[in-house]
C-alpha cells in the first residue's frame, strides 16, 4: 500500500473534523484501517474519509458501533461508498432509529410517573421496576439494605 497517495493520521483527524485519538480508536474497534510506513507512521487511504463520515452520522442518530461495524464488514476497505451502500445502510438503521425513537416517547410519556416517587418502586413502574418485585416487601431501598 505505501506506493498509492495517502494520508497521515493528523491529516485524517483534519480533514474529518475527529481528534487524533478518535482514529486511533476506530482503527482498534476494526471501523476503518491503516498501515505503518518504514519510518513506523500509520497511513491511511482517502477513502477512510468517507467511512468516518458515516461512523460519525451513525454515532449522532444512537446507532451502535457495533452496528456500524458490521455494516462496513460488508465492504472492501479500498473501496469507496456508493450510493447503493447508502441506501442500505439507512434502510437497515431506519428501524433501529425508529425503535429507539418510540422508546424515548416511552420514556417520556412515562418519566412523570416516577418523579414524585423519588424510591422507583411504584406499583407499576415499567422503567426500573417492572412488575415491582421489590414493593410487595415494603417501602425503601430494599437491594441497599442488604435484604434482596
Amino acid at each position: 500500500m505505501t506506493d498509492r497517495p495517502s494520508l497521515s493520521v493528523g491529516e485524517v483527524a483534519r480533514r474529518s473534523g475527529v481528534a487524533v485519538s478518535t482514529v486511533h480508536f476506530y482503527e482498534a474497534k476494526g471501523l476503518i484501517e491503516g498501515w505503518r510506513t518504514a519510518g513506523n507512521q500509520r497511513r491511511y487511504l482517502r477513502k477512510v474519509l468517507r467511512r468516518i463520515a458515516v461512523i460519525r452520522i451513525a454515532q449522532r442518530a444512537g446507532i451502535p458501533l457495533k452496528a456500524v461495524k458490521a455494516f462496513l464488514a460488508d465492504l472492501p476497505l479500498e473501496a469507496a461508498l456508493t450510493g447503493e451502500d447508502w441506501r442500505r445502510i439507512t434502510a437497515n438503521w431506519q428501524a433501529m432509529i425508529d425503535e429507539r425513537i418510540r422508546a424515548l416517547h416511552q420514556l417520556r410519556d412515562q418519566l412523570d410517573r416516577c418523579i414524585g416517587c423519588g424510591c422507583l418502586s411504584l406499583a407499576d413502574c415499567p422503567l426500573r421496576n417492572p412488575r415491582d418485585r421489590l414493593g410487595e416487601e415494603g417501602p425503601g431501598a430494599r437491594l441497599l439494605d442488604g435484604n434482596p
